[in-house]
């Protein structure tokens, strides 16, 4: 089996799945929802198996494994090459994870209007106002194989070992995601689809640019036989002044899908719009390819010229941090509540990785993960929220947790871990960034850990004003949570746990990847300021 093309046939089998979905008779909703479940359920379990037999040791040398490379576009040096780092197997797992849960979560996200609509009333029968309510449309295949589809494009993005088709699949990832805000979402859904998009592929371009730079230098460099492989590209002699328009070029993609400030401003009206499921798939999944190519690409292939950028990263890094939360704290949707502390958390992740030291880079990578869990956590209890009360304004609900008891905890527990409480995984990956970049950038370190108060605040209150209090009328009949949604939010909760008590697994498989990108970029963890010795003869 060292020879099995894992990557490959993990990645296509969501595809096949979608496929399967749409050619579907119609009127086959049942069976469309789960097929889907099914295929990504067992793209999980080939995933884990696949991830058992990574060898964090030959890691080490910055080696990628299960290797795959076929020649794809000869004439340009294009290839079919996939492997994985300790980086990229968290964030493929994570992928894989989370698709057959937001599937359970969203089972009816998706079904006719007239059944969604009949949730959108208060508790004496009248209906809530149209502009509160998100008005999902039909099409049950089309949700579920836009589902699958984006898994399979997100795998082979964190997969990618050829520049150009990382390219490709990161432009693709916005077609499923576009449609399944634009179609399925609420009622600005055409507004935020669109804004997400514009914003999207101003990036792309400004990457495209980039990609092509690269070509050019690798034509120029080695005699017309041009090559995208990550590793030929490392190789390049490229001048200080080339690397920083070309890493400018990525970053801003990147940056943009990340999100940070300033360019972030889609994510709050795409989260918004989205449908609960939708939200997990961006904000835990495909904002992560934007902190993922800064490791990937904008560190590795430009060493210099990211250094150069440091200080005016950590800069904007800060003000997304405390932007996020601060913005948090004032609004009055959940889910925006979400997307805003969202910016938050990767103006943390931001900072570990361009504080150039193996912690920060290490709580980033970890941050990663975690928070793709957390946000996953909390938007899906946010929308089992919402689908139960037909709005997504704070104001509307109150005192749920005596009414719906279970629900009510599950929503503590994915608010604390939100705001990084110690115990919970959050609180590792996020400790650890913060106080790698104290050791090279003690003022931004202290700024942004600021943030923990802000992130108590928010989530705090966002908590205490759905939850308790006087029980709102609206919400006095509210059903606890069902077997099905809690099956979905189980293996976030258990993760949540399992990585705040013992990260060791997860940190022992992102540490060689760290150690090897921090010496592709010729930097070092900085010395203590006050050296440590060893106690004199006299003094034991």
């Amino acid at each position: 089996m060292n020879n099995f093309p894992w990557l490959t046939v993990i990645g296509v089998l969501p595809a096949v799945g979608a496929l399967v979905v749409a050619l579907l008779p119609k009127g086959r909703d049942l069976l469309a929802k789960q097929t889907a479940l099914a295929f990504s359920t067992v793209a999980l379990v080939l995933a884990v198996v696949m991830a058992v037999r990574f060898d964090p040791a030959a890691a080490s040398g910055g080696k990628f494994q299960f290797a795959e490379q076929h020649s794809w576009i000869p004439q340009f040096g294009v290839h079919y090459a996939l492997g994985l780092d300790g980086i990229g197997l968290v964030l493929f797992l994570l992928t894989a994870l989370l698709t057959p849960v937001v599937i359970l979560a969203s089972w009816n996200d998706a079904d006719a209007p007239a059944r969604a609509a009949g949730a959108a009333v208060d508790a004496a029968g009248q209906p809530i106002d149209a502009d509160r309510t998100a008005q999902p449309r039909s099409g049950v295949k089309t949700f579920f194989a836009l589902m699958l589809a984006l898994e399979t494009l997100a795998l082979g993005v964190f997969a990618a070992t050829d520049v150009f088709l990382f390219y490709v699949l990161f432009e693709a990832t916005l077609i499923p995601i576009y449609f399944l805000i634009g179609r399925f979402g609420g009622p600005r859904r055409s507004y935020a689809a669109v804004k997400f998009l514009i914003y999207s592929l101003v990036g792309g371009l400004v990457m495209l640019a980039s990609v092509v730079g690269l070509y050019a230098l690798s034509a120029s460099q080695t005699k017309g036989s041009p090559s995208f492989l990550l590793h030929s590209l490392t190789e390049l002699n490229i001048d200080p002044t080339t690397q920083k328009w070309l890493f400018a070029g990525f970053f801003v993609a990147f940056a943009i899908k990340a999100p940070m400030w300033p360019v972030h401003t889609w994510l709050p009206d795409a989260a918004r719009e989205a449908t609960p499921g939708t939200s997990v798939l961006l904000v835990s999944i495909l904002d992560k390819i934007g902190t993922f190519g800064m490791i990937r690409l904008c560190l590795q292939l430009f060493p210099e010229a990211s250094q150069w950028a440091t200080p005016a990263i950590i800069v904007l890094a800060v003000i997304s941090v405390i932007y996020g939360a601060v913005l948090a704290i004032g609004q009055k949707d959940i889910k925006r509540v979400i997307a805003y502390s969202s910016v938050s958390h990767f103006g943390v992740i931001v900072l570990g990785i361009f504080a150039m030291t193996s912690q920060g880079q290490t709580g980033a990578t970890l941050y990663m993960l975690n928070h793709g869990l957390s946000t996953a956590a909390l938007f899906l209890v946010g929308g089992y929220l919402i689908s139960r009360r037909g709005s997504s304004r704070i104001a509307d609900f109150g005192g749920v947790d005596k009414v719906a008891p279970v629900l009510s905890g599950t929503w503590l527990f994915a608010a604390l871990s939100g705001l990084a409480l110690p115990g919970l995984a959050p609180f590792v990956s996020e400790f650890l960034a913060l106080a790698g970049t104290f050791k090279r950038y003690e003022v931004a370190a202290i700024i942004a850990t600021c943030s923990i108060i802000l992130a108590a605040l928010y989530m705090l209150i966002l908590f205490q004003r759905t939850m308790t209090g006087p029980t709102a009328a609206a919400v006095a009949k509210m059903p606890d949570l069902r077997g099905r949604e809690k099956l979905a939010i189980a293996p976030l909760v258990v993760l949540i746990i399992a990585l705040g008590v013992f990260p060791k697994p997860a940190l022992d498989v992102i540490s060689p990847a760290v150690d090897a990108t921090m010496k592709r970029v010729g930097v070092t963890d900085p010395a203590p300021k006050v050296p440590v010795t060893a106690p004199s003869e006299g003094t034991k």
